[in-house]
């Protein structure tokens, strides 16, 4: 598999397929909320976007990063989130990187969200795809954030059949700049589990496809099967 490793800025046209990773945080809150009993994500544009569908539909969960604010139900946070009940729900969510990385690469003909969560899934995903040519947008930090890089080097072993060693990877996303802010509390709306439950390695079985649907990019979950000769 010929795999590229972009940040935000560098993606200039609309690849064939397309693996955005958020590991701190977004696409694990993703993962958290379709566990938790979300049907779909909205992935919204801005946060006044958020407001107006939430506005229209006042039984959809309207998420952000940071703090808490006034008309937003949940923030960007897996350890708030995990307790809640999403049953049947739809979650609207607006991130300062994973939102938009996965808008930027709305025309691709894939687009998978992911984190270390859900990475052997997503990883069974391409292979089962059959894709040959994949480009990684690592959303944070303009696509220097180590957390974010790791995980898509992670993901694409695995999805070239390799039998990738997950211990580095997650070593080099637990010393990355993202992990030490949220370690000392410097990002609003985290709890002190956020890290740990960002670097479980496939805590979730299944991989997170975004498409168009109505004009708004969604993402749902996809079950993924394990397949003979999987490594």
């Amino acid at each position: 598999m010929d795999a590229r490793f972009l940040g935000i800025p560098e993606l200039t046209e609309p690849p064939s397929a397309a693996v955005v990773v958020d590991v701190m945080r977004a696409f694990t809150v993703a993962a958290w909320a379709f566990a938790r009993g979300a049907e779909k994500i909205v992935l919204a544009e801005s946060l006044d976007e958020v407001l107006a569908l939430k506005s229209r539909r006042p039984d959809w969960v309207a998420l952000k990063d940071g703090p808490p604010a006034p008309g937003f139900d949940a923030v960007n946070s897996p350890g708030l989130l995990r307790s809640a009940d999403l049953g049947g729900r739809t979650v609207v969510q607006k991130t300062t990187a994973g939102t938009v990385g996965a808008l930027a690469v709305q025309d691709a003909s894939l687009v998978l969200c992911a984190g270390f969560v859900v990475a052997e899934a997503t990883a069974r995903l391409l292979r089962a795809r059959g894709c040959g040519s994949v480009t990684f947008v690592v959303t944070g930090e303009d696509g220097r954030a180590e957390e974010d890089l790791a995980c898509a080097q992670y993901i694409a072993g695995r999805a070239s059949g390799a039998g990738e060693d997950a211990a580095g990877f997650l070593r080099r996303a637990a010393a990355s700049r993202a992990a030490a802010e949220l370690a000392e509390g410097v990002r609003e709306g985290s709890h002190p589990d956020d890290v740990a439950l960002c670097l479980e390695l496939d805590r979730f079985p299944f991989a997170m496809v975004a498409a168009l649907e109505d004009s708004h990019m969604v993402l749902r979950p996809c079950d993924v099967p394990s397949a003979a000769g999987d490594v």
